[in-house]
């Protein structure tokens, strides 16, 4: 049996590169909103993928570092999350709040109970969820 040779192609091409800009910025915007949330350090660190208790407080004091993949595509997809929860909701302060009630579309957990099982997927998931609710998909 003899194998074709297959050329390397970046993960998804067809999607836009963030840069390091975009990614500093994803950053400062992640911390903002991670206020907004009310998130204790220790559940900001478990959803930027187990972020060291040192780099989270570097980043609070607005001292951004190299960012990897996996770390601008959570972000990316918080920051998303973010923006699916303005769209439901007219007064902020709902949305923020949204994220911590108890939701019989997972199984009566929160969506922060939701992603703080850790996995990229998780946070994919809650991103997916408000996609469809509002109608964007």
């Amino acid at each position: 049996m003899e194998f074709a040779i297959v050329e390397p192609t970046g993960a998804r091409p067809d999607r836009a590169v963030i840069t390091e800009d975009e990614a500093a910025a994803l950053a400062r915007a992640t911390v903002n909103l991670f206020g907004a949330w009310d998130l204790s350090d220790q559940e900001a660190r478990v959803l930027l993928g187990d972020m060291p208790a040192r780099t989270w407080a570097r980043w609070k004091k607005k001292d951004i570092g190299r960012i990897d993949r996996d770390l601008r595509t959570r972000m990316a997809m918080l920051i998303g999350i973010h923006k699916g929860l303005r769209y439901l909701f007219r007064e902020p302060a709902r949305g923020y709040a949204w994220i911590r009630k108890p939701n019989a579309a997972f199984g009566g957990q929160s969506a922060l109970e939701v992603m703080l099982r850790g996995e990229i997927m998780d946070i994919a998931d809650i991103r997916s969820y408000l996609d469809a609710e509002r109608g964007g998909w």
